[in-house]
């Protein structure tokens, strides 16, 4: 089971954090906010921060038993608009896709959310990533809704998750 744990932005952390985008340059490509060949430490510091910035956002990076960062984890605890906390990015390092970490972090962050007491949580996947779409219906979330995103306007699949 990876552990958890918040990030510090550190030189460490932020360039660990970097091999983790660079190892995934099919989603880099896809998101259209990264360039796979040339991942810039600045912005990946600047756009996690931002993320772990907000009122309840929080980054986390997920660590097998040597202590490697193999994943990290974007959450916000409560949704402005519906309540419920999502999960704005899960990301898995390229070298340990397919071997599980994916789900042990998933199940991890909603051990963690239902400790809280909360009933669901959600994420929005984008619509040209159908292994993720099929990753987390494989997890037993189920579609809700389409729309854009705010950031960037790209089309989203909303998913949502019971809890209880």
């Amino acid at each position: 089971m990876p552990t958890l744990t918040p990030m510090r932005f550190t030189p460490n952390e932020i360039a660990e954090a970097v091999g983790i985008y660079a190892s995934n340059p099919a989603y880099c490509r896809g998101s259209g906010e990264y360039d796979p060949e040339r991942i810039a430490p600045e912005q990946v510091e600047a756009d996690l921060r931002e993320e772990a910035g907000g009122d309840g956002g929080h980054v986390l990076l997920a660590r097998d038993t040597e202590g490697r960062a193999v994943g990290l984890v974007c959450l916000l605890d409560r949704h402005p608009k519906d309540g419920y906390p999502w999960i704005g990015l899960l990301m898995v390092h390229g070298d340990r896709r397919r071997r599980g970490v994916g789900r042990l972090v998933v199940a991890a962050v909603e051990e963690r959310f239902r400790r809280q007491g909360r009933d669901g949580l959600r994420i929005a996947v984008l619509e040209n990533n159908p292994s993720a779409s099929a990753f987390w219906s494989s997890l037993g979330w189920r579609e809700i809704d389409r729309r854009r995103d705010i950031q960037l306007g790209r089309p989203c699949i909303v998913m949502h998750k019971p809890l209880t």
